[in-house]
């Protein structure tokens, strides 16, 4: 069909979900053509988006708590960063380098960017 791309394969290219897509087509932010009750983007477009979402430092996570670091412990290898988010303390362990080039230090502001994954905790 032309040029055009099913909404799941676009979704997988930009990392996002199906249902972000739809919302994207409610803002106005991407339009799909509609072909027997299925969503498709013209190629044009979905490049359009992967160069936008490129250039803009986006991610698919949702959940962004921004706040300030109120501590860092660092060693050889690794720093554990706890940041104050209103009245959430949210702890991030990240490589030592990637902390130093963040220059984190207790109160600068900081931005944690939560993408959620699943805890599973049985008893027997």
């Amino acid at each position: 069909m032309e040029d055009l791309i099913r909404i799941g394969a676009a979704a997988s290219a930009l990392g996002v979900s199906v249902d972000t897509l739809r919302r994207w087509e409610r803002d106005g932010r991407v339009t799909f053509e509609r072909r027997s009750n299925q969503r498709f983007v013209h190629a044009s477009e979905l490049t359009r988006l992967l160069t936008e979402r490129a250039g803009t430092g986006r991610t698919s996570a949702r959940n962004r708590l921004t706040g300030t670091v109120i501590s860092v412990k660092r060693d050889k290898v690794m720093a554990q960063v706890e940041i104050a988010c209103g009245s959430q303390r949210i702890v991030s362990l990240m490589s030592r380098e990637s902390a130093d080039q963040l220059e984190l230090k207790p109160g600068v502001s900081a931005t944690a960017v939560i993408k959620a994954t699943t805890v599973i905790v049985e008893r027997p």
